[in-house]
């Protein structure tokens, strides 16, 4: 989506391959975004957000932030900021605003 610089991992779905969210898989994801510029993540809903603020309680590392963007529009325009060489606030905030981007 922005270049073979910005990694973009996926961790959806249950331990069964449903519906839901796995924590493992996340962090796993989270290691493997890891490049030393910091990992926003995005997530959908209800469990997701859970997990995801369970494991950077965990974590206790500020190069990771849940950033509260829509999913697939927040995921494009964050990794466009960040092929542009943005800082981790700067994809954040790119990621959090494309919630006011109308679609009609």
């Amino acid at each position: 989506m922005a270049g073979p610089d910005v990694r973009i991992e996926a961790a959806g779905g249950g331990p069964d391959g449903g519906l839901g969210t796995n924590e493992p898989l996340v962090r796993e994801a989270i290691a493997r975004a890891q490049d030393g510029q910091g990992v926003a993540v995005l997530a959908d809903l209800g469990s997701s957000i859970l997990t995801v603020r369970l494991i950077l309680e965990d974590e206790d590392d500020g190069d990771i932030r849940l950033a509260d963007a829509p999913l697939v529009e927040g995921a494009v325009a964050a990794a466009v900021m960040a092929s542009a060489d943005g800082s981790l606030d700067q994809v954040l905030a790119a990621a959090e605003e494309a919630r006011s981007v109308g679609k009609l």
